[in-house]
């Protein structure tokens, strides 16, 4: 008997290690490779207006995510107001072009849509609901592949953020623990403490809390997002940069904490981390586009 359950774990970790080579070896660089080719669809011209909101077109007429216009400028990263933790130091400017972020975090509809084109197996809702829900149980290297098949069908290129770009975005010219004010609040947010009905509960539809200055929605709280960069323990100019080829022995940024976090774990200049095929119940991405 004994034998049998440990040779039946052993069998289950070999699986496991095989889906992730599949995954990372031939699902991931077949999307890349996909992603160089001609698009199906003609990019159409974009608004250039800061805060502007628009969406690109897929191939099948759809249109794709909420994307709002982020102004160039320069800020100060990392925990300015002494409130944080050792990895949020050294405080540093950082100068970021104009690009253009996901309004709201991806959405289960928009990725079951991308599952369905590109028959994978769509991720486990948790009994929450699909449709407007942030998507959850994603790994990094599933929103990857959401990012090149959108380059894919719109023409212009998506990915996801950098780790200096998701903070000046969350930031928007604000130097207070949350882009509202010094204090959580109430309803400002889904988190444990925030005061929402979702607290520590379940993720919230999107877009069911205020903007922030650059109008985006829920960029605190709701789900963690990854980013495209390499954790480091202290700044060193990794937080700037996006690994064209993830690196899977290295942890990589996640941001914005989730409905589960405590409030000082949601603040714009937390940080967490994890490994590249790991998925969680918190876990989802919101995406960027080059202009």
């Amino acid at each position: 008997m004994i034998k049998a359950i440990f040779a039946t774990m052993i069998a289950g970790t070999v699986v496991g290690f095989a889906l992730l080579w599949l995954e990372y070896n031939y699902f991931i660089p077949a999307l890349n490779s996909r992603s160089h080719e001609e698009s199906p669809v003609r990019a159409l011209a974009r608004p250039c207006s800061p805060g502007s909101v628009f969406q690109d077109n897929l191939s099948d007429g759809r249109s794709g995510p909420f994307m709002v216009i982020i102004p160039a400028g320069q800020f100060q990263m990392g925990n300015i107001i002494n409130l944080g933790d050792s990895d949020e130091q050294p405080i540093h400017w950082v100068s970021i072009d104009r690009f253009a972020m996901g309004r709201f975090e991806v959405t289960f509809a928009e990725y079951d849509r991308f599952a369905i084109a590109t028959g994978i197996e769509p991720p486990d809702d948790q009994g929450w609901g699909r449709g407007n829900r942030p998507v959850i149980n994603v790994s990094l290297f599933d929103a990857i592949a959401y990012a090149d098949w959108l380059t894919f069908e719109t023409g212009y290129k998506y990915r996801l953020p950098t780790e200096a770009e998701w903070e000046y975005a969350a930031r928007a010219k604000t130097k207070t623990p949350y882009w509202w004010g010094e204090k959580i609040g109430f309803s400002q947010a889904n988190c444990d403490g925030c005061g929402s009905s979702w607290d520590n509960k379940k993720t919230a539809p999107v877009g069911s809390f205020s903007v922030n200055p650059f109008n985006l929605y829920d960029i605190l709280g709701n789900v963690y997002e990854w980013t495209c960069s390499e954790y480091e323990e202290r700044y060193t100019a990794e937080e700037q940069h996006c690994l064209d080829e993830p690196n899977r022995d290295k942890l990589h940024v996640l941001r914005g904490g989730s409905w589960y976090s405590l409030p000082r774990y949601i603040r714009v200049s937390a940080r967490s981390r994890n490994k590249l095929s790991f998925r969680d119940f918190t876990i989802g991405f919101r995406l960027v586009s080059l202009l």
